[in-house]
C-alpha cells in the first residue's frame, strides 16, 4: 500500500511538472505584460487606428502588453532630426527613412537593440536587414518599404499623356502640382529632370548639382504649375479634388484612391525613390525594454498584416504576406514590376555641408528664387554689363572731343 502511495504521488508530481511547464510555454509565445508606458515617434497615417473594422494597433498593444502608448508624428525625416537634436524631447521608438537612419547611427543618436527581446525579428525577410543604412544589423528593424509614385486626377487630367515626373513642370496644370515639402524627395525628382540627370542616390553632390537641382525647383514655380510643396496637406488636397497631380509615397497614394474614385496613378518612367523606414531606439529613450516589447509586437505576423493593409506599403515581414490577399500582394504601388525597382535608386546620408546646402537651396527654391551660385553668376554678368557700359561711354566722350576739336579747326 506504502509503495502504492508513493506511485501515485509520483505520478502526480510528473503530471503537476508537465502542466507548469505547458503553462510556461504558453505564456512564451504570448507579450509579457509589462508595466508604464512607451514614446512612439511616427509618421502620420502609419498606424492602423481600426476605424475601418480592422485591428485597432496601438489599443491591442496596450491591451496584451499593459504598457501605455504615447504616440505622435512627425512629417518629414528633417522635422524629426530637428526634434531630437534640439529639444528637450524624449521618445523611446522613431521610425526615420533610411538615409536618417545612417545619419543618426554614425552620430551616436541611436541605441543597439537587444534582439533577445525580439524574437518576432526572425519573421523579418532577411533582404530588409543589414541595408547600407545600418550595415551591421544593431540599430534598426525594417518597419515598411515603398517608392515615389505620381498620383492625379482623372477629372483634371488625362492619364494616357502622363508618363512620369517630368510632366509635373507643364504649364498646362497651371497652379494644379504639388511637390514634395522636404529637400531630400523634392531636389531628387529635378536633379533625375536635370540635362545631364543627376543620380540622386549619389553619397556626394557638388555645389553645381545642388545649383542645378534648385535651378530646376525654380522653373517648377516661375513656370506656373506649382500649387504648393506639401507633406500631410497632400491628402486633404487630392482628396478634396484641389489639385491636379502630386508627387508622393505610393502607400499614401493607394490611401487616397481608397478615399476618392476621381484618383489614380501612374509609376514614373524615370525610376524613382526606394526606401525603407525603419524602427530605431534614440539615445534619449526612457525605457527600452518597453521599446524593444513595442518593436517585437510590430513584428508580429498578425499585427504586420493588419497594419499593412491599413497604410498599403509593402510590409517586410515576410510571414505577414500569407495573410494579405491577391488585392495587397499583386497591387503594383505596393509591389512594383522590377524592371522599374531596377531604375531606383536610395538615399545615403550626406555630410553636414552638403547637408545644409540642399536645406538652404531648397528653401530659396520654395521661394521661387534662384540658386546662390546662380544668383553669383547673373550679378557677374550684370558687373561686365556695367564695366562695358563705362568704358563705350568713355570711349564715346574721348571720341566726341576729338571731334569736337575737328570741329573748331574747321
Amino acid at each position: 500500500m506504502k509503495k502504492l502511495l508513493c506511485i501515485l504521488a509520483a505520478l502526480m508530481l510528473a503530471l503537476s511538472s508537465l502542466t507548469l511547464t505547458a503553462s510556461a510555454a504558453s505564456d512564451d509565445a504570448k507579450p509579457k505584460k509589462g508595466k508604464g508606458e512607451v514614446n512612439v515617434y511616427n509618421w502620420g497615417e502609419y498606424i492602423a487606428p481600426g476605424d475601418d473594422g480592422g485591428m485597432d494597433v496601438l489599443a491591442e498593444f496596450e491591451k496584451q502588453t499593459g504598457i501605455k502608448v504615447n504616440y505622435t508624428n512627425f512629417e518629414t525625416n528633417e522635422e524629426l532630426y530637428n526634434v531630437l537634436t534640439n529639444s528637450n524631447s524624449s521618445y523611446d521608438v522613431i521610425i526615420p527613412s533610411d538615409y536618417m537612419i545612417a545619419r543618426l547611427r554614425e552620430e551616436g543618436r541611436l541605441l543597439k537593440i537587444n534582439y533577445d527581446n525580439i524574437p518576432n525579428y526572425k519573421n523579418i525577410d532577411d533582404r530588409f536587414k543589414k541595408g547600407d543604412y545600418d550595415p551591421t544589423g544593431e540599430y534598426s528593424v525594417a518597419f515598411t518599404w515603398g517608392f515615389v509614385a505620381m498620383v492625379y486626377n482623372t477629372t483634371m487630367v488625362d492619364g494616357d499623356e502622363l508618363t512620369g515626373f517630368k510632366d509635373l513642370w507643364n504649364p498646362k496644370y497651371e497652379n494644379d502640382v504639388l511637390m514634395f515639402n522636404n529637400s531630400r524627395d523634392a531636389m531628387a525628382i529635378a536633379m533625375q529632370l536635370c540635362d545631364p540627370p543627376i543620380d540622386p542616390g549619389s553619397p556626394h553632390f557638388s555645389e553645381d548639382d545642388i545649383r542645378r537641382a534648385t535651378d530646376k525647383l525654380v522653373e517648377l514655380k516661375e513656370g506656373g504649375s506649382l500649387k504648393r510643396y506639401v507633406m500631410d496637406q497632400v491628402f486633404t488636397e487630392m482628396e478634396g479634388d484641389h489639385a491636379a497631380m502630386a508627387a508622393y509615397y505610393a502607400g499614401d497614394i493607394a490611401t487616397m484612391m481608397d478615399n476618392n474614385e476621381n484618383l489614380d496613378y501612374i509609376i514614373p518612367e524615370e525610376g524613382s525613390n526606394l526606401f525603407v523606414d525603419a524602427m530605431c531606439i534614440p539615445d534619449c529613450c526612457r525605457n527600452k525594454e518597453n521599446a524593444e516589447a513595442f518593436i517585437n509586437f510590430m513584428c508580429d505576423s498578425e499585427v504586420a498584416a493588419a497594419n499593412a493593409e491599413y497604410i498599403y506599403y509593402g510590409t517586410p515581414v515576410k510571414t505577414a504576406l500569407d495573410l494579405l490577399d491577391e488585392d495587397f500582394t499583386e497591387f503594383e504601388l505596393l509591389n512594383p514590376p522590377d524592371e522599374f525597382v531596377d531604375k531606383c535608386y536610395t538615399f545615403t546620408n550626406l555630410d553636414d555641408k552638403t547637408y545644409a546646402m540642399m536645406q538652404e537651396n531648397f528653401i530659396k527654391a520654395c521661394t521661387g528664387k534662384a540658386s546662390s551660385a546662380s544668383v553669383g553668376a547673373v550679378i557677374a554678368i550684370l558687373g561686365l554689363v556695367v564695366v562695358a557700359t563705362l568704358i563705350l561711354f568713355a570711349f564715346n566722350i574721348r571720341r566726341a572731343v576729338k571731334n569736337r576739336g575737328r570741329i573748331n579747326k574747321l
